[in-house]
């Protein structure tokens, strides 16, 4: 397996984001240009007359190249944060820069853009289709974006999740952590910024989240940004670094001083 390293250099500070506003000013920490910034971001749910404040003030930073383990129990915020850093919601209040562009206030469709450019999802369930063959399942996201020469990128994908040898398995052919792997490779078909992954071994054995999590270090390595949600002490300890929340608040960031090797 041979992933394609793509650490990105600094930002032009005059480069001109999707919303077409020139951003300028972009925070350079220990690993490059921030990747993440959110200011002061608050996000308040309202049901009927009760006021939900899943999160409060929270400032984060995440560079270009970091590896961030998102922790807290159920009711902590993570799952809220989560939505507000993969576009799928907004801020109430405060300010989210992705890559350089504040996309804090930005309408759906330009939302819906940011998504299928600049993030890559994968999921706890796998999210596949049924009864579509692996690579099949790889080139989904080029479908959507209207693609026509996609099967290529898609067999790319999967050799890089070193599944060239299950390109027209269907996903009840292969194993719970071939399946992650499947899922990985579409979310790295557009090449995004970011790679987000909410609890991706919550659904896999020992042997196969190690897998996984070796897998989520090599991207990391070859310069994805890459940032996990989860709740399990052994996925934390791999991260390079651990964001630790309760009550809608950060409580903890702490740099490790060295990833936790892997074992089956």
């Amino acid at each position: 397996m041979q992933l394609t390293a793509v650490r990105r250099g600094l930002r032009d500070p005059n480069d001109t984001g999707v919303n077409g506003v020139c951003q300028k000013g972009s925070v350079t920490g220990v690993w490059g240009a921030s990747m993440i910034q959110l200011e002061d971001v608050t996000k308040v749910y309202r049901m009927g007359k009760v006021e939900v404040r899943a999160l409060e003030s929270v400032d984060l930073t995440i560079d270009d190249g970091e590896l961030v383990a998102i922790m807290g129990p159920s009711g902590s915020g993570k799952t809220t944060l989560m939505n507000i850093l993969g576009c799928l919601d907004v801020p109430t209040s405060g300010r989210y820069l992705l890559d350089g562009t504040d996309v804090s206030r930005l309408s759906d469709n330009r939302l819906a853009k940011i998504r299928s450019r600049k993030i890559g999802f994968v999921f706890q369930s796998f999210n596949l289709v049924a009864r579509t063959n692996a690579v099949r399942n790889v080139e989904l996201p080029l479908v959507y974006a209207g693609v026509r020469a996609r099967r290529n990128p898609a067999r790319v994908a999967l050799e890089q999740v070193g599944l060239a040898d299950r390109q027209k398995h269907l996903p009840n052919e292969l194993s719970g952590g071939q399946q992650q792997r499947v899922a990985i490779a579409r979310a790295l078909i557009n090449d995004p910024a970011l790679l987000l992954a909410d609890e991706p071994t919550g659904n896999l054995d020992t042997a196969a989240s190690a897998e996984i999590l070796k897998l989520l270090g090599a991207l990391n390595d070859a310069g994805r940004t890459v940032v996990i949600i989860t709740h399990e002490e052994e996925v934390s300890r791999f991260a390079r670094r651990v964001v630790r929340m309760r009550d809608g608040r950060i409580v903890s960031d702490q740099v490790q001083r060295s990833r936790t090797e892997v074992t089956a």
